[in-house]
């Protein structure tokens, strides 16, 4: 089974996606004027605006919310996870520093899509008993009335993250605590398994509180140790940005035939960590309350920077200042230890191995709230949740804590490869909704409006399809 799925994976249809991908991304830039670059300061006003969280309606206080801060730190949690210690590790691994090169440009396009698809979720959320819900699924049958696509979809992604990323998840803890602490997996397994499904089984205001906390202590922490080691060699930092420049366009990888390898693992392994595209952080922006479905959009786009350019960056910097990539052997969680641990000593490999705990740990809990959010979309029954939640915080996770690291990453990749095609597939058709919104809060901003608000009725034409905003 597992050389099947691996020939799918690698063949013809998977560069056909890649290209698809990029070109979804470079036609949202050219469309929204470079969104997210020319307002990426208003992302950040956003995020620290108190007003961000506001509820939008008197009926809206009656309800539990989910704020902005606290939904763009779920999507960060899933987005921020193994494909940022792990991920970045294999791609260097395989594909050369160059493949960092090619993860940068597809978070700085890819960025442009993530502003896409959220501002549709919210555009197209409905209002559930303890919060909002949406996502792809919901804005497939609201914009698209295609019930069998959303249907594919929300199964897809259930699969994918739900249950294959969350193994994924699982193994990079385990590998890194047994080798930082010689832990057993089976046993590391079973605790993280405990653990998630207490958090799990408190419902999606539960799974923000505690990504609200962790998100950020672990983000910064990552970074400011990743930084010390940057400035303990800064005279290397010309050096690394020569290694990878080179390997993206060097022509030995020309002559070897390895360019197309190198262009492939990055944009997967890049993919893979910011989630641009996949259909995957608009499930979790729609639950916010702001007064504008832009704003999400906004925020959302600057999760995929965060993800890529700032912490997948670090793992990447460090990796290559240690030089241990080439020919070391070594992969995944256990290159990036190995490097940090040549870095900054016995240390290192102990504080990743926490690290990755959290930022993996995180992704698990956030990954199973994607799967809730469209089995919900399928069925209301309870005893069917349960089933999931169960499957999703215990059964994957221990299958993942003894399976091996090659078959979860294929195996994760290929059903990446299936939902991004259908999300993809109904954001371009949609598209036009979310620039129209992105020109009605610029001209909001333009008329001195320091918080643009939206009703429906600026929509008329869909404006029956659209269950909030009224």
């Amino acid at each position: 089974m597992s050389e099947i799925v691996t020939l799918i994976t690698d063949s013809l249809w998977t560069y056909l996606l890649i290209g698809v991908l990029v070109a979804c991304g470079i036609w949202f830039t050219i469309k929204s004027r470079g969104v997210q670059f020319r307002m990426i300061g208003e992302m950040f006003r956003i995020l620290g605006d108190s007003t961000a969280s506001s509820a939008t309606s008197q009926e809206d206080k009656k309800h539990k919310h989910v704020s902005s801060f606290q939904a763009f730190c779920v999507s960060v949690a899933t987005r921020v996870g193994t494909g940022n210690l792990a991920g970045v590790a294999t791609a260097i691994a395989i594909g050369g520093p160059g493949s960092v090169f090619w993860m940068w440009i597809i978070a700085l396009i890819g960025s442009a899509t993530s502003f896409v698809e959220s501002t549709l979720a919210q555009l197209f959320k409905q209002r559930n008993k303890d919060s909002f819900v949406g996502g792809p699924a919901y804005y497939i049958m609201k914009g698209l009335h295609c019930r069998w696509m959303a249907v594919l979809f929300a199964v897809l992604i259930t699969l994918t993250f739900g249950l294959s990323y969350n193994s994924i998840q699982s193994n990079t803890i385990c590998d890194a605590l047994h080798s930082a602490f010689g832990w057993n997996h089976i046993v590391v397994g079973i605790v993280i398994a405990v653990m998630g499904l207490t958090i799990i089984f408190g419902g999606i205001q539960r799974i923000a509180r505690i990504s609200a906390v962790i998100v950020p202590f672990m983000a910064i922490g990552y970074f400011l140790l990743a930084l010390v080691v940057v400035i303990m060699n800064i005279d290397l930092i010309p050096h690394v940005f020569a290694v990878i420049l080179r390997g993206a366009f060097g022509f030995e990888q020309m002559a070897g035939g390895t360019l197309g390898m190198t262009i492939m693992i990055g944009i997967r392994r890049g993919l893979f960590s910011n989630e641009a595209g996949e259909g995957s952080a608009p499930n979790v922006a729609a639950t916010a309350t702001v007064t504008h479905p832009v704003k999400q959009g906004l925020l959302q786009a600057l999760g995929v920077f965060t993800d890529t350019l700032l912490v997948c960056s670090c793992t990447a910097f460090v990796i290559i200042i240690s030089g241990l990539y080439d020919n070391s052997g070594l992969n995944g969680i256990s290159l990036t230890q190995a490097a940090m641990g040549k870095e900054v000593g016995s240390f290192g490999p102990t504080f990743v191995a926490i690290a990755i705990f959290l930022f993996a740990f995180s992704s698990i809990i956030g990954n199973y709230y994607y799967g809730e959010a469209n089995i919900r979309f399928m069925t209301s029954k309870q005893w069917v949740i349960n089933i999931y939640r169960i499957m999703s915080g215990g059964v994957m996770v221990i299958i993942g804590s003894i399976a091996t690291l090659e078959q979860v990453w294929t195996l994760g990749d290929f059903f990446m490869a299936l939902i991004t095609i259908c999300n993809l597939v109904a954001i371009i058709l949609l598209d036009k909704y979310a620039f129209r919104l992105l020109d009605d809060y610029r001209s909001q901003k333009r008329q001195g409006i320091k918080d643009p608000r939206f009703h429906r009725s600026k929509l008329p034409e869909i404006e029956k399809d659209i269950d909030c905003w009224d």
